[in-house]
């Protein structure tokens, strides 16, 4: 035998395994790290995405069981009336948000808007027509809000001031023209009929006279009123509205595209013949827009304005848009996962209260909330590296 000939491999049968050279067997092959790797990423990434809605699930299933009245079409009819108001103003912030600013204006430009309109309506009278009564109060609104985002957006985007220093700045100004205009005082519009549209309902059903539009069936009285059912209640119907439109813009138009380039690297989406800085302003005056939105429902909802009224909204709103998967570096976020979070920030409210705990235990379980979507947003961020 040529001892420089290489001995041929042993020809395995079926069910054989391999021998080292000592004729022991070669133990199976360990899994590699980076096999188990990708799957691992699918589960973090799958729970980075639906964590907000499995959440949202369990919060509806936990105070149905434990909440006496939770689980009634009245009561979520309420819930998203009440959720109303700064749902429309975190539809403004997610396009803030993804284009990688933020906008703690807001607040108080929902409030001066509010005090605008109230202060617009009140002056046409008790008798004025509600047909000249609304659009009044609209084009108030939007006179005392809409400056502001131009403002905002003017500063950030030609000014080159951080969006959390030019907002803040909005903060104090659109506060102080509030109460000035105001006198310090809720602004009381005293109009027949402005209460019905901001608390009435698209459909009314009555058992044997079926649905009637705005208004409940003719003829009814005394304890047949109280078997009347309104469905859909007008503040409710205007978000939906408003979150269609703003799902449109933000996922399907060219609006949507340049707003996820420019909060994913502005550099780079300008290189690529994005108007970064006129597509910025126009996101600040589409925040301040939905604000005035927001204060001109509340106007009618409360029949007053208030400078103050969107102070406490402010931080629900901003947070609403993070536990719904928007990243504050930017370049992230749908308007569905804005509605999920503004919907679990509402249900943990309105669950505590029908259990009857302590009201300020809701900004405890809200910011427990908010931290919990920030972890998740990190996770999915490392996953992504």
């Amino acid at each position: 035998m040529n001892p420089s000939r290489p001995e041929p491999a042993p020809v395995l049968h079926a069910g054989e395994r391999p021998q080292a050279a000592d004729g022991a067997n070669t133990p199976p092959r360990e899994p590699d790290l980076d096999e188990t790797e990708p799957s691992t990423n699918r589960i973090v990434q799958l729970v980075g995405q639906f964590w907000a809605w499995l959440f949202l699930l369990v919060l509806v299933i936990f105070f149905s069981l434990t909440g006496k009245g939770f689980f009634d079409l009245f009561n979520f009819q309420a819930l998203g009336a009440n959720q109303s108001i700064m749902l429309i103003m975190a539809l403004g912030q997610t396009f803030v948000i993804i284009a990688g600013g933020i906008d703690l204006s807001t607040g108080f430009v929902m409030g001066l808007a509010s005090v605008g309109a109230a202060l617009a309506m009140s002056r046409l009278g008790n008798g004025a027509p509600l047909a000249l009564v609304v659009p009044v109060g609209v084009a108030a609104a939007l006179v005392a809000g809409l400056p502001a985002g131009l403002v905002n957006g003017v500063l950030i985007a030609r000014l080159r001031v951080p969006p959390f220093i030019g907002t803040l700045g909005m903060y104090g100004i659109a506060r102080g023209v509030g109460f000035i205009l105001s006198g310090g005082q809720p602004v009381s519009i005293q109009v027949n009929g402005l209460g019905q549209v901001g608390n009435g309902y698209l459909l009314y059903y009555f058992p044997g006279a079926g649905l009637s539009l705005f208004n409940p069936p003719s003829g009814l009285q005394g304890t047949q009123l109280r078997q009347v059912v309104g469905i859909l209640p007008h503040p409710l119907t205007l978000s939906i509205v408003l979150v269609v439109a703003c799902w449109f813009l933000l996922a399907r138009t060219r609006f949507g595209q340049h707003t996820y380039a420019i909060g994913g690297n502005a550099e780079a989406a300008l290189r690529a013949g994005i108007p970064v800085r006129s597509h910025t302003t126009r996101i600040y005056v589409l925040s301040a827009l939905l604000a005035a939105i927001a204060g001109l429902l509340y106007s009618a909802r409360f029949t007053n304005g208030a400078a103050n009224a969107g102070d406490p909204l402010l931080l629900d709103s901003i947070a609403a848009v993070v536990i719904g998967g928007a990243s504050l570096f930017g370049g992230a976020g749908t308007i569905f996962g804005t509605v999920i979070g503004a919907l679990i920030i509402g249900v943990i409210q309105n669950g505590l209260v029908i259990l009857a705990i302590n009201p300020f235990w809701q900004f405890v379980a809200v910011g427990i909330v908010i931290i919990l979507a920030v972890l998740v947003d990190q996770a999915k961020a490392r996953v992504v590296r």
